[in-house]
């Protein structure tokens, strides 16, 4: 799934080509994606101007003139792409918007698990995607000191803390996987005990990991694109995700006797880390 990065480099990669311009035409392929395209939706937004592009948690968030705002979520493998003359639509090209200077974005989703979603922008906080929502681990909200108040009544794993949009919104497995080594955090340590001096050394670590991961433009896992159709690269940057069994950086253990970096699963999901530096 496209996590905080990727969701953020898709907006980056849109703003440029969408704000400002009028949605000319707009052509919705099937009737639902993981929930029902909005009622009315082709209509409700073909002629808007687009105000602005952003993100907030995993959610795109395409403001229009009239004080809509269009919701979109990309997903397990959703996309959305932009460009001029883009051919005859692909299979799984569900949403197609042209703007009134020719440009084409489009929204694919072989698994249609993404969704789209209109509300009114004085609602938008109080929607039922985005009212739980915890801090922007990157906005100024987020702080140890936030943080550890979330976490203090938490018995279970950090690693599940962390994922648990409600503690801190947009973080997926990945990234937490790559904060919790940079920090020297153990999966498995409980997250009421990283409340306090662990939570100091725990943001900065995820600020920094999901600032790398921007200005690399995501990663490439699966079939993840930008919006251009470039493909991220900070997956050559990991230091211990989908790396079992190989050295850390900065490792000077013998991997052959201690195994390397070891894949645990956690709620369904893989945990990469090194036991030796995570405590």
């Amino acid at each position: 799934m496209p996590e905080l990065p990727e969701v953020e480099t898709v907006c980056r990669g849109l703003a440029p080509r969408m704000e400002g311009r009028v949605l000319a035409k707009v052509e919705q392929r099937r009737p639902n994606l993981r929930i029902p395209f909005p009622e009315r939706m082709v209509e409700r937004l073909t002629g808007r101007r687009v105000v602005t592009v952003r993100r907030r948690a995993k959610y795109i968030l395409i403001r229009l003139d009239d004080g809509q705002v269009l919701i979109v979520h990309l997903g397990m493998s959703g996309r959305m792409t932009v460009g001029r003359d883009l051919g005859p639509p692909l299979p799984h090209d569900h949403v197609l918007l042209t703007t009134d200077d020719g440009s084409e974005i489009r929204f694919n989703d072989a698994r249609r698990f993404g969704l789209m979603a209109l509300t009114a922008e004085d609602e938008l906080d109080r929607h039922p995607l985005l009212a739980s929502l915890g801090p922007e681990p990157l906005g100024n909200g987020f702080d140890a000191g936030t943080l550890s108040d979330a976490l203090r009544s938490k018995i279970t794993p950090i690693k599940a803390a962390l994922l648990d949009q409600t503690v801190v919104a947009g973080l997926g497995n990945i990234y937490v996987c790559e904060a919790l080594f940079r920090s020297g955090i153990s999966p498995r340590r409980i997250a009421a005990t990283v409340a306090g001096r662990r939570a100091e050394r725990l943001v900065p670590a995820i600020r920094e990991v999901l600032t790398r991961a921007i200005e690399a433009g995501g990663s490439t896992l699966r079939d993840y694109v930008q919006s251009s159709g470039e493909l991220g690269y900070f997956q050559h940057q990991f230091a211990v995700y989908d790396r079992e069994g190989q050295a850390c950086p900065g490792c000077t253990c013998d991997v052959e006797r201690t195994g390397g970096v070891q894949r645990i699963v956690q709620a369904n999901r893989s945990t990469f880390y090194c036991p030796r530096r995570q405590r």
